[in-house]
C-alpha cells in the first residue's frame, strides 16, 4: 500500500495537497448536492426509481457500497507509513470514524428488514464516494494532522467527542426503532415513534449530522468540515421530503413533530 502511494504521489507535499483539493472538491459538490436536491430526492429507499438504474438488492447494496469506507481506511492505517497514529488525538478521531462505519459496513447491512431495492446509480455513486472519503479523512489523520500538546483536553475536542458520542447513540437508536416498526410478516410503513422520534421525523438524519458535526470540531480539518457540510446537506433533504411524506400518508400524523431539528424545523 505504502508503495503504491510513493507511486502515486512523489512527494509528502504533493499528496497533501491533493488532500487538500479534495476537501475544497467536496465543499463544492456540496453545493451542487444541495441544488440538485433542491429539485429531486435522493433516489434510494422509499424514492427509488427504475431510471436510476436495476435495482441491486438493500442488504446486498449497503454491505457492498459502505465496505470500502472500512476497507480504505484500514489499508491506510495499518499498510503505510501512518506517521501520526501514535498521536493520542489522531488515535481518538481515527477511532470515532471507524466505530461509526463498522456499525454501518458490517452490522446495519445484515439488521435490514425488508427495504427497496437500490437503484444501481445510487449504490455506483455511494461506493464512489465510500472511497473518496474514506482515503480523503483517514490519509490526513494518519499522516498529516498535528494536534497541539494536550487537544484531547481542549473544550473543541471534549464538545467535538460529546456531540459525535450523543450522535452515534441517536442514529443507532433510530435505527434500531425503524427496524422494529414492524411485527415479523407485516408490510407497508408506520408512523416511527420513540427516542428522538418524538420531535423529528428525520431522528436517525438527526443523529448522523450531529455525529459528524461533532467529528468535525474534534479533527479541526478541512477534510473533516467538507464532509460534515455534505452529510448535513443530504440527510437535512432525506428528513426533509421524509416529513413531507409521512404527512401526506398519515392523517393521524403528530402535529407537533419537526422535521429535523427537535422544536424548531
Amino acid at each position: 500500500m505504502q508503495a503504491f502511494l510513493d507511486w502515486v504521489f512523489s512527494s509528502e507535499e504533493e499528496e497533501m495537497h491533493i488532500l487538500t483539493s479534495m476537501a475544497y472538491f467536496m465543499f463544492f459538490m456540496s453545493f451542487c448536492t444541495f441544488i440538485t436536491l433542491l429539485m429531486v430526492d435522493v433516489p434510494y429507499g422509499r424514492y427509488a426509481s427504475s431510471k436510476y438504474g436495476f435495482p441491486v438488492n438493500v442488504k446486498f447494496a449497503w454491505f457492498v457500497q459502505e465496505l470500502p469506507a472500512i476497507l480504505v481506511p484500514f489499508l491506510l492505517v495499518f499498510l503505510t507509513s501512518a506517521a501520526k497514529i501514535s498521536m493520542m488525538p489522531n488515535q481518538l478521531i481515527i477511532v470515532m470514524y471507524f466505530c461509526h462505519y463498522i456499525h454501518r459496513s458490517l452490522l446495519y447491512p445484515f439488521l435490514i428488514r425488508g427495504g427497496k431495492p437500490t437503484p444501481f446509480v445510487s449504490f455506483a455513486l455511494a461506493v464512489i464516494f465510500c472511497i473518496y472519503n474514506g482515503y480523503m479523512q483517514i490519509r490526513y489523520l494518519s499522516h498529516y494532522a498535528e494536534y497541539p500538546a494536550g487537544w484531547v483536553s481542549h473544550p473543541c475536542f471534549i464538545l467535538g467527542f460529546l456531540l459525535w458520542l450523543f450522535g452515534w447513540v441517536v442514529n443507532m437508536h433510530s435505527d434500531h426503532i425503524l427496524r422494529n416498526l414492524r411485527e415479523p410478516g407485516e408490510t407497508g410503513y408506520k408512523i416511527p415513534r420513540g427516542g428522538i422520534f418524538e420531535y423529528v421525523s428525520g431522528a436517525n438524519f438527526f443523529g448522523e449530522i450531529i455525529e459528524w458535526a461533532g467529528f468535525a470540531l474534534a479533527a479541526q480539518s478541512a477534510q473533516s468540515l467538507a464532509f460534515s457540510i455534505f452529510t448535513t446537506i443530504v440527510l437535512s433533504s432525506r428528513a426533509f421530503s421524509h416529513h413531507k411524506w409521512y404527512h401526506e400518508k398519515f392523517d393521524d400524523y403528530p402535529k407537533n413533530r419537526k422535521a429535523l431539528i427537535p422544536f424548531l424545523l
